[in-house]
């Protein structure tokens, strides 16, 4: 195991009826900026409880931040910021909502010319206006996380910085219960590749992290279909809803190696095509561990002894057969596993390769070994 350290700030409050405590965490004397989607929230319910619970504060709204949030809208809402003076933001959504606030909470304090640079050119963000959240999307881990990404038309980058860590997070099960399948699906495939991105590597003996990767894998796997089939079940949403924090709250991914080849693809599947997040990583994950089967065998192994019950037969067979449980998972959650499956081809294979020459994904995976014709390869396997 390698040397760490780890903090993670954000408090969490859990469970039905926990909206309420934002009234207590966000200090009375601020000036709340609500920050949220397509309003969805004000016909589930969730509206309505953080307007009770923000009763006493001044507050207003801005609403209207996409999927895959664009800088063009968040930076309307650093205007609106800037003109108005607020100095607290909430955001009430999933990661999209959550990852642009982020980006407002730095943008809005930028000395700089262009906010983009801080996600372009990596430029460090010196402060931040404080966040809280609501999750309404268990997904990205974004609640309880120092990273964000951000779309400024095809473009699609991400950036970390403590200064945008959200303070406090309220992990409402109800609040998923109005999902749609697409999104219930996106969201548990979304954690799935979280944990895989941080375990999937080489071995470092780092036995607690494996352990809890592992469990959250089974969870999502047993789960993650029931949320489907019996989508009123609330033990389901609360374990899904946790499982999605826990993949990305930094806690499995300390001291031992990560990939993030799939993600980096993935963006520019979304940059490009306008893919759903989650859908383009289960289309590439899986050819990632075809094409990275060597340098990741001995992973690979563990995977399918541990998640799957894989121990006799050849090396070569466990994991064949690994990857297949795997893409099967995938397709048992209703998202593709194959470039055809949303209607991509050969042709577009060297769009999405100058998109990662352009962004500078020339040197990937936990070695940094994978450059641009082995991501090529990746796509061409995905096809």
């Amino acid at each position: 195991m390698n040397p760490f350290s780890y903090h993670n700030p954000t408090r969490i409050h859990f469970g039905e009826g926990q909206i309420s405590k934002i009234g207590t965490e966000i200090p009375q004397d601020s000036k709340v900026l609500v920050l949220y989607g397509g309003g969805s929230i004000k016909n589930n319910g969730v509206y309505d409880q953080v307007s009770q619970a923000l009763e006493g504060h001044q507050w207003d709204e801005f609403s209207g931040i996409e999927p895959n949030p664009q800088y063009d809208t968040l930076m309307k809402a650093v205007a609106k910021i800037q003109s108005e003076g607020f100095n607290y933001l909430l955001a009430v959504g999933g990661g999209s909502v959550i990852d642009g606030s982020k980006f407002i909470a730095a943008a809005a304090c930028f000395q700089g010319e262009d906010p983009w640079d801080i996600l372009a050119k990596y430029t460090p963000v010196k402060d931040a206006l404080p966040i809280g959240c609501i999750l309404t999307l268990p997904a990205t881990g974004s609640e309880s996380n120092k990273g964000a990404v951000v779309s400024r038309g095809k473009d699609k980058l991400s950036f970390m910085t403590a200064k945008v860590q959200p303070a406090f997070a309220v992990l409402d099960p109800a609040t998923t219960l109005s999902l749609s399948p697409r999104q219930v699906s996106n969201g548990v495939v979304d954690a799935f590749v979280h944990v895989m991105e941080q375990y999937l590597t080489f071995p470092a003996d780092a036995k607690v992290q494996d352990r809890f990767a592992e469990g959250l894998l089974l969870t999502l796997i047993e789960e993650g279909p029931k949320a489907l089939t019996d989508p009123e079940n609330m033990n389901v949403r609360a374990n899904i809803m946790w499982s999605a924090t826990q993949a990305l709250n930094g806690l499995i991914g300390v001291g031992v190696p990560q990939d993030w080849t799939t993600h980096m693809i993935g963006h520019e599947l979304t940059g490009n095509y306008g893919i759903d997040h989650a859908r383009t990583l289960s289309i590439v994950l899986p050819a990632v561990m075809k094409e990275r089967r060597q340098e990741k065998e001995a992973k690979l192994l563990q995977y399918a002894a541990r998640i799957f019950g894989l121990t006799e037969g050849s090396a070569d067979a466990r994991i064949e057969t690994a990857i297949a449980k795997t893409e099967a998972f995938f397709q048992t959650m209703q998202v593709p596993t194959r470039l055809r499956d949303v209607d991509l081809g050969e042709t577009d294979i060297q769009i999405l390769i100058n998109s990662l020459e352009k962004h500078g994904m020339t040197a990937l995976g936990e070695h940094g070994t994978i450059g641009i014709p082995d991501s090529e390869a990746i796509l061409r396997t995905a096809l």
